[in-house]
């Protein structure tokens, strides 16, 4: 098995891409720490490795944040021994489903609401995804999309200014009813 490892433009995380589907059409998983990473046995091995902040699982990449003292050049064979051992063994990527974040916006935006997310599936995700993360929508009120970044995108140096210069542009062209975007914790 032959795994490609990428930099991402935040420079704590590394992006490996195993050849293979990870989550595949599921979507994405996002893990900020080892105690919630129980649902996930190839998140939970590579917390294991130490020196991991955050494990971002996507359609056929795995993004590793790395703690501050950490040191790429010990960590990342050790983190692709643990995605190599992951799958040659045939485990699940998840044990389960777990719960979906909801969504807060009032059902008279509906359509608005559909048309951002049509925007960020189309114009704004597969970018995103390219650089080891993933954007998801948590809600629209008042003109204000609220937006959670995950992966790399999760404490990267540029993320506020992609979201402000790049999504909200973007956002604010294509459906006028939006004023601003503002980033939100899980």
């Amino acid at each position: 098995m032959f795994i490609e490892t990428e930099g991402t433009p935040n420079p704590a995380t590394l992006k490996f891409l195993p050849g293979r589907e990870v989550m595949g059409s599921a979507g994405t998983a996002d893990f900020a720490s080892a105690d919630v990473a129980a649902r996930s046995p190839l998140a939970s091995r590579i917390f294991a490795l130490g020196g991991v902040a955050r494990v971002f699982l996507g359609g056929d990449f795995v993004t590793v944040t790395q703690t501050g003292d950490a040191d790429w050049a010990q960590l990342r064979p050790q983190v692709l021994g643990a995605i190599m051992d992951h799958f040659m063994a045939g485990l699940p990527v998840l044990d389960s489903d777990g719960d979906a974040e909801d969504e807060e916006y009032d059902e008279a935006d509906a359509e608005i609401v559909d048309q951002i997310k049509e925007l960020l599936d189309t114009r704004v995700r597969p970018a995103v995804a390219g650089d080891g993360g993933d954007i998801v929508f948590r809600g629209y009120r008042d003109g204000v999309v609220r937006l959670h970044l995950q992966g790399a995108c999760s404490g990267c140096p540029s993320s506020r200014a992609t979201l402000k210069h790049g999504v909200e542009n973007m956002l604010r062209h294509y459906v006028p009813e939006v004023t601003a975007v503002e980033q939100v914790e899980a």
